[in-house]
């Protein structure tokens, strides 16, 4: 499974990333958790607001901060 995080680097993307790897982390399966951050890669997913999630490269959420809790149920 891999897991995207689709942002420039503000600090709302790097908390989703985190969520992210904590989600991965407590579920216990095994997944890649990647920064997307050039705009022209973000850009081909469709995204228009940021920070976003991807899994397998389908994009689950746009425009906020999931927690891990969230991350788990879409995981």
């Amino acid at each position: 499974m891999k897991i995207q995080i689709l942002g420039t680097g503000c600090p709302k993307c790097k908390m989703l990333f985190a969520n992210a790897q904590q989600a991965v982390k407590d579920k216990g399966i095994d997944a890649a958790v990647e920064k997307v951050e050039k705009i022209t890669d973000i850009m081909q997913f469709g995204v228009m607001s940021t920070p976003a999630l991807a899994i397998d490269g389908q994009v689950k959420s746009a425009g906020k901060v999931l927690s891990a809790e969230d991350i788990q149920k879409l995981l």
